[in-house]
């Protein structure tokens, strides 16, 4: 057995592409691997900005033997009277097999070939130019006059099996043995004698190769740091992944401030240092921010007081800026700046953000309204009239991240209620896949409104989501509301808030309909996808969405979960055969009249219409306080009375008003039986 080793040497790939890189690159190498039908135990990707990597342990020097088998005519016309036909000659001649080789089974001629295992080595230069040519990219480049195009120029290729070089070759690159060092600490040409040394070389010339490695050296580095310098690093994920993939050898440096801009708001100071210049913020034991950050340097400790005044310097002029704004941004108070925000568009032909926030205005009274809220409709309606000022400050100009975030800084300092000024914050969360969610009432209700705004606004301008193209990011968006609602438990009818937000947006009569359709499908299916996610059943998630008037997604995720819960139990079985054969019958009727008792003729019928009663008055209770779980668990006691139904009686008895009566009797029991989701579209 040997490791393979292929890396691709690049220029500086972009940090926040390469998790995805990885991972697809992983999945290709895989897929190539096993199609050519090479043996091999394990696949490793490397990455750093300056190459890709992949590392296959355990590769066998042959391929296992194989045996093919390929499906000829039927025995009756591959032989005649014993002997073989001209059918049986062809197919024999086609597979390259002699016709004496042929094998009879289940009725038909099969070739049968056996294909002795090929040496790896042959295999491998396809392999591994397979992957080169298929890397998926977000997006590509050419360079020179080459029409090969890739997400960098490559420089070099080092691909090893074991010792020897695989041949591979990409415009006027060829494959060999020399990687690259550090760029600066060890910019020359190392050999690579064998693929089992490959780590272990670049870190001899300071090139962490292995992405999980780097990031925890990174962050017992910074952490460590940080508690020398008498605080504690703040980690934010995603900052820890960027800086990961910007650098190949590691080393922190700690760099100060003046203490006179921990006066700014500390988001006014955390956006210039993590957002622009990717450093760490450290906080003293008390929570508070210090006038101290930690950065990463791409190189070692050589001249790092020259590195470190250099960044200093560079924060200095960012906080400096954000002085300067902040200042001039509280010479007037936040609602002076709603006259200002009617120069900033907000759609072609649909006005700008004054003209949105007099629709929030409304459209959050509407939503109050039928929530029945006790929350002051005035605070409501002043978050939503505060929500966009801040969009024309300075500091917000110059670091639009702190959208919300200085609206609600200049709000406080305005003397505006508490949670008018986290309103005015929490109207853009969730902002990204993982973010936190609103927590007050104004917040969740004002970021519902202006989402939704959002999705009718671009809709209806025919710019709705296709395939993989989302640049307005509706999608996000929408899941944004889905997850609101549900954290917050809060039961609200989605078509009656898309509804009041298409009339706002005074969209032609004659398009509303469609326009509300295709948009609560839009939700729906956004809705439809983080049920999967959270392993919810897929028939299950089509028989709560069967009732298409429902859109209260909380009372839809309720349904779901206890539906999905009650299918796995032993009852669902019974209740979902029985609720089928009541919905396929029931749907015969043309009609739906109230039962009429004098008509039953049959005991059954007698005893089905006194438990659809009694469960009907139970049910009410449950329904209404959305226990779903105790609703399907007293439909059990329909079994017994709808199969006796079934049993003893003729629904289609020739008396048209004996079979009618039958049939609505049936409806009830459907009405019934589907109290928390179309049973019928259960499969077991």
């Amino acid at each position: 057995m040997k490791k393979l080793l292929f890396e691709i040497g690049t220029e500086e790939l972009p940090a926040n592409y390469m998790p995805n890189i990885l991972k697809d690159l992983k999945t290709l190498a895989l897929k190539k691997l096993q199609d050519a039908r090479v043996p091999f135990a394990d696949v490793t990707v490397l990455g750093t900005p300056r190459r890709l990597a992949v590392l296959v342990s355990g590769v066998q020097e042959t391929q296992a033997d194989s045996t093919e088998e390929y499906k000829g005519p039927a025995v009756n016309i591959a032989f005649k009277d014993g002997e073989p036909t001209k059918a049986a000659q062809g197919f024999a001649r086609g597979k390259g097999v002699d016709v004496k080789d042929l094998v009879v089974k289940d009725n038909y001629i099969y070739a049968v070939k056996h294909i002795q295992g090929r040496a790896t080595a042959e295999l491998l230069p396809h392999v591994l130019q397979e992957i080169l040519t298929n890397i998926p990219f977000p997006n590509h480049m050419r360079w020179a006059d080459f029409d090969f195009r890739f997400l960098r120029p490559i420089h070099w290729l080092v691909a090893l099996f074991g010792r020897e070089i695989v041949p591979v070759s990409i415009t006027d690159i060829q494959s060999d043995r020399y990687t690259m060092g550090h760029r600066f600490l060890s910019n020359k040409k190392i050999e690579i004698p064998v693929a089992d040394d490959y780590e272990k070389i670049l870190e001899e010339n300071f090139v962490i190769a292995d992405q999980d490695k780097r990031r925890e050296m990174i962050r017992q580095q910074i952490t460590e740091l940080a508690r020398e310098e008498g605080g504690e690093i703040e980690i934010a994920a995603d900052l820890l992944e960027e800086v990961n993939y910007l650098v190949e050898y590691p080393t922190p440096l700690c760099g100060k401030f003046e203490e006179k801009y921990l006066a700014l708001p500390e988001a006014a100071i955390i956006t210039p240092m993590r957002d622009h210049q990717r450093y760490f913020p450290v906080r003293g034991k008390d929570g508070k921010l210090l006038n101290k950050f930690i950065a990463v340097r791409n190189g070692g400790k050589a001249f790092l007081e020259n590195v470190t005044h250099g960044n200093e310097r560079v924060l200095r002029a960012r906080l400096s800026d954000a002085e300067f704004f902040f200042n001039e941004d509280r010479k007037q108070k936040l609602e002076a700046y709603e006259e200002k925000i009617k120069t900033v568009v907000f759609q072609e032909g649909l006005g700008n953000m004054y003209d949105k926030s007099q629709r929030l205005e409304k459209l959050v009274e509407m939503i109050h309204f039928g929530q029945q809220s006790r929350l002051p409709l005035a605070d409501l309606k002043r978050a939503a009239k505060l929500s966009k000022c801040d969009l024309v400050t300075g500091m917000v100009t110059e670091f639009t991240e702190l959208q919300g975030v200085m609206g609600r800084e200049y709000a406080r300092l305005d003397g505006e209620k508490a949670d008018v000024c986290e309103g005015i914050f929490e109207q853009y969360l969730p902002r990204f896949a993982g973010d936190i969610l609103p927590k007050t009432e104004i917040g969740r209700i004002l970021s519902i409104a202006d989402k939704v705004d959002n999705i009718v606004a671009t809709f209806s301008r025919g710019k709705a989501p296709t395939g993989s193209q989302d640049p307005f990011a509706l999608r996000r968006q929408a899941l944004g509301i889905i997850n609101i609602l549900l954290d917050s438990q809060k039961h609200m009818d989605m078509a009656k808030v898309v509804g009041a937000s298409i009339l706002l947006l005074k969209v032609p009569m004659e398009e509303v309909k469609e326009l509300a359709t295709q948009i609560i499908e839009f939700i729906r299916l956004r809705f439809r996808n983080l049920l999967l996610d959270q392993k919810i059943r897929y028939d299950v998630i089509d028989a709560v969405l069967a009732e298409e008037r429902n859109n209260d997604l909380y009372d839809l995720y309720l349904r779901a979960q206890a539906l999905n819960e009650y299918v796995a139990g032993d009852k669902a079985a019974d209740m979902i055969q029985a609720a089928t054969r009541v919905n396929n019958l029931s749907s015969k009727a043309e009609t739906v009249l109230p039962v009429n008792e004098s008509l039953f003729k049959v005991e059954a019928e007698k005893a089905l219409y006194a438990v659809v009663r009694k469960l009907d008055t139970d049910m009410i209770p449950l329904t209404v306080r959305c226990d779903y779980a105790g609703a399907l668990n007293i439909l059990s006691e329909l079994n017994a009375p709808v199969n006796k139904f079934f049993d003893d009686v003729m629904v289609m008895d020739k008396d048209e008003a004996v079979k009618n009566n039958r049939l609505s009797l049936l409806c009830l029991v459907k009405d019934l039986v589907n109290c928390v989701g179309d049973l019928s579209k259960l499969v077991m």
